[in-house]
């Protein structure tokens, strides 16, 4: 279980990460490029952030490895704070990525500008979190967890997961991460390039 665990933990970072860099290469086309925005995938991809991100993987994260790992060792104790003050301030970043675009679809002079920034400030928080898990938390968890927790884990992160996160299964998520990589053009996704 515990490699299972960890595999569902690790596949959904990388979406995640595909997602972002995704979303900053388009920015950069746009950018360097002239690029016209194209909203319906990028609002596309902001929703996936948020919903995939805000209400199924970070509460997960929290209810069910955070909180196991706190039981078994208070090792964890400041990595798990930054965490949490992390997933906490990815709400806000979210909803500033979100206004940035509003801005840039409503053609406002600084849209592009505050959209850019707004992705990279997006991407650059999310990298150093997924690493700070990844190579800090994910090692702790693996020397204090019982094979009880990583099952626990493993049950939560699967697809018919605890039913408290939200309306939509992974397998919705699945299904929008799909369109995001069948709208977008190459070399992000396989849609029309545009």
């Amino acid at each position: 279980m515990l490699n299972e665990a960890i595999d569902i933990i690790l596949d959904e970072h990388r979406s995640l990460v595909a997602v972002l860099h995704g979303l900053r290469h388009l920015v950069r086309e746009m950018r360097e490029r002239g690029k016209a925005p194209d909203f319906r995938l990028l609002g596309a991809m902001l929703y996936y952030l948020d919903a995939f991100s805000e209400k199924l993987h970070n509460p997960k994260e929290s209810a069910y490895l955070f909180t196991l790992l706190r039981k078994r060792t208070r090792e964890a104790d400041s990595v798990l704070e930054l965490l949490e003050r992390q997933h906490a301030e990815s709400s806000q970043l979210g909803r500033n990525l979100e206004h940035a675009l509003a801005r840039l679809e409503a053609g406002m002079p600084d849209g592009l500008v505050l959209f850019s920034t707004a992705v990279d400030k997006l991407m650059d928080e999310a990298w150093q979190h997924m690493a700070t898990e990844e190579k800090v938390l994910i090692p702790l968890a693996r020397a204090h967890l019982q094979p009880e927790d990583w099952a626990e884990i493993a049950r939560a992160f699967s697809e018919n997961g605890d039913p408290r996160f939200g309306g939509e299964p992974d397998h919705e998520f699945r299904n929008l991460f799909s369109r995001i990589v069948n709208l977008a053009p190459p070399p992000i996704g396989v849609g029309p390039d545009r």
